[in-house]
């Protein structure tokens, strides 16, 4: 029962003197806010801005406020412990070092769901955005290849199904190949909303600012719980430890400045849009962007708008695809999974196996199953891993207060307590099926637990049975040979 709870030796993590397989350090801190960017802004821009002012109306900028500066509690959290523990892993590393093997795997199984959803949700997402666009050009594809069976309408979600197989084959490829080639979509989606802006602004029109707070306080803070989420995916930063060239100054800082330019994108492009057009508009737009445009006759932009969308999904995509395989190589490493998991590509120095497998599987979740409500499974799975985060600061701030941190925390344990307050209030605002679901996976990862477990204690025992019978046949003949010699 003792290793349940046994820790790995934090100044194993320290020194980064870990056995087994290990990945190559290319990543500097521009790439690392890149890979932030990359992961923030998607989705969260071209759909939940429009979501978020029906229900705060202009006000929503005071929304994004709150949520940026409750998510940056635990982007100063994670800006600690990832200068201080620099392997790959992340939050699952954190919590092996601080809640010993049971608290990790349960962090590692539901961060696992956490980003193999993500990653699938939005490439469906993508591939609407791209049916949409092929169809404007007169290129429409058949309905029975862009949808999943479950809709009742297709076969198979091709277009996500390919997406994410190919951006799987660029991870393969390796870090600084994907490094490049997220960056040059992230350029493409600032460019395209730089481009909103400077259009949007000349139609701004004060009167749409009017009532500035439709819903009163109770409105701004419903829309606040609502945008949080447009800002997960900074934590993906701390996956890439391993792969960072001095991690203890380069992932607070990738981790810090990428939410700060996003916070400061989401705040400018929702100014803007509100003041294009009368919040109300938004309540059953899916693309609130694209409105604001045609709203004010500027269907030319709208065009540009869509590319500007895909590559925003592409990114994000992309970034779930590199996260996942990361932990999956940290959790196998630590025998928690199949050691083959941990194997590295020779030529590329990726975790091909890893790669290959979780873009399958997300692949075939993209291809055939409609998410739904289903894709509040990643905001809960996030939260939980939260509250762990915050546990995990101020665990270690008390039981290794000497070890060197680059960067801290700030009003350690008020910070880190109120990011767990905040995190357990925004969970009960998510749907009670969404909850029983996460449990339903939590009691299904303990029972994999558990039974690898024991095929591994299993194992051991018939591999010491082995060698103990080898040492056996050894003395046997040791005893042999002289009684054979004394004999001639």
């Amino acid at each position: 029962m003792r290793s349940l709870f046994k820790k790995k030796d934090i100044e194993e993590c320290l020194h980064c003197k870990t056995t087994g397989q290990k990945l190559k350090r290319s990543l500097g801190p521009f790439q690392l806010i890149i890979m932030g960017i990359g992961a923030i802004i998607g989705a969260g821009i071209f759909i939940v801005t429009g979501i978020g002012s029906a229900t705060s109306g202009p006000s929503l900028i005071i929304s994004f406020i709150i949520a940026a500066l409750a998510c940056s509690l635990t982007a100063l959290c994670y800006a600690e412990m990832a200068s201080m523990i620099t392997v790959t892993g992340g939050i699952y590393t954190y919590t092996q070092v601080t809640l010993g093997e049971i608290g990790a795997w349960i962090i590692g199984w539901t961060s696992i769901l956490q980003y193999i959803i993500a990653g699938a949700s939005v490439a469906i997402g993508w591939s609407s955005y791209v049916v949409g666009f092929l169809a404007s050009m007169g290129m429409a594809l058949p309905v029975f290849l862009t949808s999943s069976p479950l809709s009742g309408t297709g076969m198979i979600n091709l277009p996500a199904f390919l997406i994410i197989i190919v951006l799987s084959a660029i991870l393969v490829k390796g870090t600084q190949e994907s490094a490049r080639i997220n960056a040059f979509f992230v350029f493409i989606k600032l460019a395209v909303i730089l481009l909103f802006v400077v259009v949007g602004y000349h139609f701004i029109n004060p009167a749409n600012y009017q009532p500035f707070a439709p819903h009163g306080i109770s409105g701004i803070f419903q829309g606040a719980a609502i945008v949080f989420f447009a800002y997960i995916g900074f934590d993906t930063i701390a996956s890439a430890a391993e792969e960072t060239k001095n991690p203890q100054r380069a992932l607070p800082i990738g981790i810090i400045c990428s939410l700060a330019v996003c916070s400061l994108i989401y705040i400018v492009v929702t100014g803007v849009m509100n003041g294009m057009v009368n919040f109300s508009m938004f309540a059953h737009s899916e693309a609130p962007i694209m409105l604001a445009l045609q709203s004010v006759g500027a269907n030319w932009a709208t065009t540009i708008i869509t590319i500007g969308a895909i590559a925003g999904l592409t990114t994000v995509i992309l970034v779930n695809l590199f996260v996942v395989p990361r932990l999956i190589f940290a959790m196998s490493r630590d025998e928690l999974l199949p050691k083959k998991l941990t194997h590295v590509h020779s030529k590329f120095n990726s975790p091909a196996i890893s790669i290959i497998l979780v873009g399958g599987i997300s692949a075939l979740v993209a291809a055939f199953l409609p998410m739904g409500d289903i894709f509040e499974l990643v905001n809960i799975a996030a939260l939980s891993a939260f509250i762990f985060l915050a546990i995990s600061v101020i665990y270690l701030r008390k039981s290794h207060p000497h070890i060197p941190r680059k960067f801290k925390c700030p009003l350690v344990p008020i910070i880190p307590v109120a990011s767990i307050i905040a995190c357990v209030a925004l969970i009960t605002q998510l749907t009670f099926l969404t909850i029983k679901i996460f449990v339903a996976w939590l009691i299904l990862g303990l029972v994999f637990y558990f039974a690898y477990r024991k095929y591994k204690n299993s194992r051991k025992e018939d591999d010491n049975e082995i060698e103990l019978g080898e040492m056996d046949d050894a003395i046997v003949l040791g005893a042999l040979i002289p009684e054979k010699e004394s004999g001639k």
